[in-house]
């Protein structure tokens, strides 16, 4: 399998699934309406966990270009193969949130409410803040890559080392999501934000492009510096 077809099948897993439960929880006639937090933090987990066990042996499962660019700042990816990664990340996110949109669309023709309708698709700040809010994707990032290659580290069979991500994610969201939606992924945001600019949304709203930038430049400076910290101190 190649690291193209891997890190598309894989980041489209994450988005149908991690997406998906946003729609599950913010979207009218819904069973998970209403949900909250802890399904929204316990979905994302998982949605990077499930495609993670599937394509690690293929890719190393990044489906994040912040991570990909991280690594091969740091000598643990070629240069030349970072445009192939980044091609599957964007057009699997791009696919996934596709799959999202046909999968709930009556649920989205039922919700009134243009912002939760684009917080479906990608993230939003709680208070808009653009100098906190690019500090604490920074962090968010920072902590998802040091944690990556501290896990990675450690003498674990690949399985279990995928749950402790998952596990990773799932802190992340339950303590530095509540600020930003914890984006921590360029092509997790980006790649669905232009689905919802794009595709027939029932009664969307804008795609809020003036925020748009800080989820795909602040978890790159997060993750560059996470893994250089880490390569460096650890």
């Amino acid at each position: 399998m190649t690291i193209f077809f891997a890190e598309l099948v894989g980041t489209l897993l994450l988005i149908l699934l991690g997406d998906g439960v946003v729609a599950n929880v913010v979207l009218k006639n819904s069973k998970g309406f209403g949900s909250g937090w802890m399904v929204i933090t316990t979905g994302w987990a998982f949605a990077v966990a499930v495609p993670a066990l599937i394509f690690g042996s293929y890719s190393g499962a990044h489906f994040n270009p912040a991570l990909t660019i991280a690594l091969a700042a740091i000598g643990k990816v070629a240069w030349g193969q970072v445009p192939i990664y980044l091609a599957g990340q964007f057009i699997g996110g791009f696919l996934g949130a596709a799959l999202v949109l046909i999968f709930n669309y009556d649920q989205f023709k039922s919700t009134d409410n243009k912002g939760d309708k684009l917080a479906v698709f990608c993230t939003g700040p709680a208070v808009r803040n653009n100098s906190l809010n690019f500090i604490c994707e920074v962090i968010g990032t920072f902590v998802l890559v040091f944690g990556i290659l501290g896990i990675g580290a450690q003498n674990l069979t690949n399985g279990i080392g995928t749950l402790f991500v998952g596990f990773l994610i799932w802190a992340i969201g339950l303590s530095l999501g509540g600020t930003t939606g914890y984006a921590i992924n360029p092509a997790r945001d980006l790649a669905p934000r232009i689905a919802h600019a794009l595709l027939p949304v029932p009664d969307k709203g804008d795609s809020d492009w003036s925020y748009a930038w800080i989820p795909v430049v602040a978890p790159i400076v997060g993750a560059v510096l996470g893994a250089v910290f880490y390569t460096v101190f650890m």
